[in-house]
């Protein structure tokens, strides 16, 4: 028995002698009768949840076509496309601070804009210092290494907590020769 079936759909022949580019092999198809626990929930009787499930599903004695939105008691960000916020949405995290005006002004752009992408990256450094800074107006000290997942790092990527390290400490160090070169030709003076 073959494992792989060709898509009988291929693409119309093309001349690809002018771009010097072979045509397209037809896709391949794992064949699924050998993969082990491919389909084991086709079985409806395998399926514990299959009793409840219901098409249409149970929306008996209900007192409404939708359900209604949640009240708006704080400022929700939505895309500009959209008309107006989603029915449910989260409350934990209202935005505040510097933060909250950088995702303000990011979702006043579209989301195909990239600035609207790199303000809301941008945000999130922002608010990851303005958390580290609320735990120390609150004489806490937040242990950041243990925060990123130092520990874990070492125990499981450990080669890649070192190329993180050498990255950042070669970074640093680039970093700190500019500055006394720059700060060294500085006091010199100019050239006469």
């Amino acid at each position: 028995m073959e494992s792989i079936r060709h898509n009988e759909q291929s693409e119309p022949s093309r001349d690809h002698s002018a771009n010097n580019v072979s045509p397209a092999a037809p896709r391949a198809v794992p064949d699924t009768n050998n993969l082990p626990g491919w389909g084991a929930d086709l079985d409806h009787a395998d399926r514990p949840a299959y009793p409840m499930e219901r098409t249409p599903a149970r929306l008996d004695g209900v007192h409404w076509t939708t359900p209604e939105d949640q009240p708006l008691t704080m400022k929700v960000y939505h895309s500009v496309e959209r008309p107006g916020v989603t029915p449910l949405y989260g409350t934990s995290a209202p935005p505040t601070g510097l933060s909250g005006r950088l995702r303000g002004a990011a979702y006043k752009l579209r989301e195909n804009d990239i600035r609207h992408w790199l303000l809301l990256l941008l945000a999130d450094r922002v608010n990851v210092v303005e958390g580290v800074a609320g735990d120390l107006r609150q004489g806490r000290v937040p242990n950041i290494f243990a925060e990123m997942g130092i520990r874990s790092e070492w125990r499981y990527n450990r080669a890649g907590l070192v190329r993180k390290v050498v990255v950042a400490s070669a970074v640093a160090g680039a970093g700190y020769w500019l500055i006394r070169r720059r700060s060294g030709s500085q006091r010199r003076g100019p050239p006469t």
